[in-house]
């Protein structure tokens, strides 16, 4: 939610003006109602919040401001940059939105969803066209387990033991590429040794797509 939405809910849950919420806080009603809005009414520009001013707010909440932050959108995406203190080993990550495209299998393949509503926030230094959730435990010698989600560079062919995301037929699925053009032979090779590689030859290939080289991972801790 935005802090706006925030501020909305806990009003109505309260049974409190913006007024009185807005005293408690110690800012102008105002500037709570231009917080709710998301906008300045007169220029039209989005509000972005103040460390110290959130902090006011959550503590009117009866919160920590790790807790509201928490409950925003982007986490710290809406505190105003210059507001965030950095020590001289902490560096700001500028973000971007990845389009989210479903699942992709680490282990059988799974069918192709293409989810194109969805979007995951991310450094803008990660050099990828959209990103999948990976499902399964194949690819867990290469430290991506279920659940992660792994950024994809459009690319219709990788380097031999790179990490491909492969459309075979009409599902998906994340190994390690080799391919040989004298033999006609592709392997498609998990990081797991429970799983078989699959292998494909011949005519076979026609059944078999690169859509681009997995080149970032992001787990939740």
């Amino acid at each position: 939610m935005k802090i706006g939405e925030i501020i909305k809910n806990y009003r109505a849950e309260h049974r409190l003006s913006q007024r009185t919420f807005a005293a408690q806080c110690e800012v102008s009603n105002g500037y709570i109602s231009m917080l709710e809005e998301g906008k300045n009414p007169k220029t039209g520009e989005p509000i972005i919040p103040s460390v110290g001013t959130l902090k006011k707010i959550a503590s009117a909440m009866g919160m920590s401001l790790g807790t509201l932050v928490g409950k925003m959108d982007g986490g710290k995406s809406e505190l105003a940059a210059e507001e965030i203190p950095l020590a001289d080993n902490i560096f700001r990550v500028e973000m971007r939105k990845f389009p989210l495209i479903g699942e992709i299998a680490c282990g059988e393949p799974i069918f192709a969803d293409e989810d194109h509503e969805s979007y995951i926030m991310a450094s803008s230094e990660i050099h990828a066209d959209f990103c999948l959730v990976a499902k399964g435990d194949s690819m867990s010698g290469a430290r991506i387990c279920d659940g992660d989600v792994v950024f994809i560079k459009k690319q219709p062919i990788v380097e031999n033991g790179e990490i491909a995301a492969v459309i075979i037929g009409s599902e998906a699925t994340l190994k390690r590429w080799y391919y040989y053009p004298d033999k006609k032979k592709l392997v498609l090779t998990p990081e797991n040794a429970s799983y078989e590689p699959f292998v494909y030859v011949g005519d076979e290939l026609c059944e078999v797509r690169c859509i681009g080289k997995a080149v970032c991972f992001m787990s939740r801790l």
